[in-house]
């Protein structure tokens, strides 16, 4: 792309030259994040127009590993002088602490799919199969009496401390979930269903399953009722449209088909 055009590249300008940049292994998972950025923009919007309320809107809809990629094309976009600041800055994905966590799932019940549900069991046995392999690395570094630079034993014990506290994020989340039980003369979309959309826009079919934010995946096609797309398709029926908000319009879908996904 030549200077001169810089000031008034687009963002799928921009997007083409950043993906060119991204490593081959890493390139078809950076390009799905950057291009789900910018069409949430307007792909066809100048790059030199955006500003952080743009960009800090946007952390509501990705997790921290999502946001990463779009925070690489946004320095990317800097440096090459298609902004005139470094708006990566404005793309803080919000965290929260164990303990707000732990606060959180005491005050609500979650519902997740069974088969979520056996995921999480498998992850915390997986994790509780470990605790013998740490303490027997500790024992071993402890062996060594100079404590005083025991780096081994620094950080297995440190080991210790993460897996612990692992442990007991799952313990904690299993005791605020339970499996989704759902009543089969409902017609209404609700979490653990497989909705067809389709996109009023282009005409395309789009099939998603809803469930928990613990479940969300969007990558598989899971989303989260917690997202937009989720919140909007929660309690529809068949027939109904629904309305995303973005900086680059009103996208409209209309709810094709929706099958029940009840529990064995």
């Amino acid at each position: 792309m030549k200077e001169s055009s810089v000031p008034d590249a687009t963002l799928d300008e921009v997007a083409t030259g950043f993906l060119i940049t991204v490593p081959a292994q890493n390139r078809e998972k950076a390009q799905g994040e950057v291009y789900k950025f910018i069409r949430w923009l307007g792909l066809h919007r100048r790059a030199g127009e955006l500003g952080a309320l743009d960009i800090a809107s946007y952390a509501d809809q990705v997790t921290a590993l999502q946001a990463k990629l779009v925070k690489s094309f946004l320095t990317y976009g800097y440096k090459k002088g298609f902004t005139g600041t470094n708006l990566s800055v404005h793309l803080r994905v919000r965290k929260t602490s164990r303990k707000m966590v732990a606060a959180s799932q005491e005050n609500r019940q979650v519902q997740i799919t069974k088969e979520g549900y056996a995921k999480l069991e498998a992850r915390l046995a997986g994790l509780k199969g470990q605790r013998s392999d740490v303490t027997e690395e500790i024992r071993r570094a402890a062996a060594d009496k100079d404590f005083r630079e025991n780096a081994p034993l620094e950080a297995a014990r440190d080991r210790k401390a993460h897996l612990e506290g692992r442990i007991q994020d799952l313990e904690s989340a299993l005791k605020a979930t339970t499996i989704l039980d759902r009543n089969q003369g409902t017609s209404r979309i609700e979490i653990g269903d497989a909705v067809t959309l389709c996109d009023l826009c282009s005409g395309k079919g789009l099939s998603y399953v809803l469930v928990d934010t613990r479940e969300a995946n969007p990558t598989k096609g899971r989303i989260s009722v917690g997202s937009p797309m989720g919140k909007a398709l929660l309690h529809k029926e068949v027939g109904q449209t629904i309305e995303i908000t973005a900086p680059a319009g009103i996208f409209k879908y209309r709810v094709e088909d929706v099958q029940h996904k009840m529990p064995s």
